[in-house]
């Protein structure tokens, strides 16, 4: 369990150190407490839109501390620091983690020690970050650190998947006090070098296509779904998509079809189309819905009976990008340096692909340590830098938000 910070007096104690420094030495004694505390949020289930009980427990262990942490509308739990503080004052500071995993609820959550690793669904994406965030929030509490700008802890819903961020998005609407925020970072996963500064969007489509239907025998020559739609693949596979900026395109999923004696009367597939750029993402999905409008008026023409489509945008993330010469990233920069590790820039798609749309500068890093096999049920981490990755979040934030 976490060590408090005594604030008794006598040489060396935080009551006579200056705030930051206490907040250093106290987290840098805490490595082993942080990696308990992400074991533990670790075996809680967050399956997406199912994230209340892992949420709750992080509540009781914010109350245990004295924060007057609050839900919103969709589930995102919000602490300010100071308590009692709030964006009107000044703009504030938000640091974002993510409660939910990539996991549904039929997955058993497992957590074992495997040698010097431990490994199971979600150890590190992302119970390491909300560890971390949960250590460096006991910190500037326990050394009474006074920030000149008030920042908001806030633990997200639907960050994965097919949540398409749903809680930063409720988070940062238009009018909320959040959407003020002057700086945002997002503490995800693992690692101490790559801070991402590039969000990288994403649309995601479901594409249904019916007909009539019927027998495979007596009413062969009617026009069939699930050729329009493999039609639809062929021509979307030989679509030349843009390397600058990198774009790619997926067909993630598809089905349809109720036997294998009869044409389907349904046929469907998924896609996701993925770029860092909103323009090039629209311009693409033009050039699909036309390859679309291609395939099904060549089986049309083949085929007898009308076909029908739907088009369905099932997930958005919006594009966005902060310059490498921002003071943000910068201070992320030295931070990083400050450990003795070189930064690297990286692209993803995180919390901070909304903020970064929008305008407000925004970046994500790692909470230390080295993992794999994200996403897997053989997911792994290992704590090789013990409180590193709290330490570069708290010299972050001091730069940010000015203690």
């Amino acid at each position: 369990m976490f060590r408090p910070m005594h604030a008794e007096k006598g040489r060396g104690s935080p009551a006579n150190a200056k705030p930051l420094q206490a907040a250093r030495t106290w987290l840098g004694e805490q490595g082993a407490a942080i990696l308990d505390e992400q074991i533990e949020v670790a075996r809680v289930p967050a399956p997406p839109f199912q994230e209340n009980v892992r949420a709750e427990l992080i509540a009781g262990k914010l109350a245990s501390f004295g924060m007057d942490a609050v839900f919103d509308e969709i589930g995102n739990l919000l602490a300010w620091f100071p308590t009692g503080s709030c964006a009107h004052e000044r703009s504030p500071v938000i640091v974002a983690t993510h409660v939910d995993t990539v996991f549904g609820p039929e997955i058993p959550i497992e957590i074992r020690a495997i040698g010097e690793r431990w490994v199971g669904p979600g150890i590190t994406d992302n119970a390491r970050g909300l560890a971390v965030a949960l250590a460096v929030l006991r910190a500037l509490i326990g050394a009474g650190v006074e920030p000149q700008r008030p920042i908001l802890f806030a633990f997200t819903v639907g960050e994965e998947g097919s949540g398409d961020l749903r809680g930063v998005k409720h988070l940062l609407r238009g009018g909320s006090a959040p959407r003020a925020a002057s700086a945002f970072i997002a503490v995800d996963g693992s690692g101490l070098r790559r801070i991402i500064h590039n969000a990288l969007g994403s649309l995601r489509f479901r594409v249904t296509v019916e007909g009539p239907g019927g027998h495979s025998w007596t009413d062969w020559g009617r026009a069939n779904p699930a050729v329009a739609i493999g039609e639809f693949i062929h021509r979307i596979s030989e679509l030349n998509l843009p390397r600058e900026p990198r774009t790619t395109l997926t067909v993630a999923r598809l089905g349809g079809g109720t036997s294998i004696n009869a044409i389907p009367v349904e046929a469907w597939l998924e896609l996701d189309l993925r770029s860092v750029s909103d323009e090039t993402l629209h311009s693409t999905e033009q050039r699909i819905r036309e390859a679309l409008a291609a395939s099904l008026a060549a089986e049309r023409e083949r085929g007898q009976g009308t076909l029908s489509v739907e088009w369905q945008l099932i997930g958005q993330r919006p594009a966005g990008s902060l310059p490498a010469s921002h003071p943000l990233v910068q201070a992320a920069d030295e931070a990083t340096r400050i450990l003795g590790e070189e930064p690297e820039h990286a692209v993803s798609s995180t919390d901070a692909n909304v903020p970064l749309a929008l305008g407000i500068p925004a970046i994500a890093v790692g909470a230390g340590g080295t993992a794999g096999d994200t996403h897997t049920l053989n997911e792994w981490f290992e704590d090789s830098d013990g409180a590193s990755g709290a330490l570069r979040l708290l010299a972050i934030l001091a730069s940010v938000a000015g203690f």
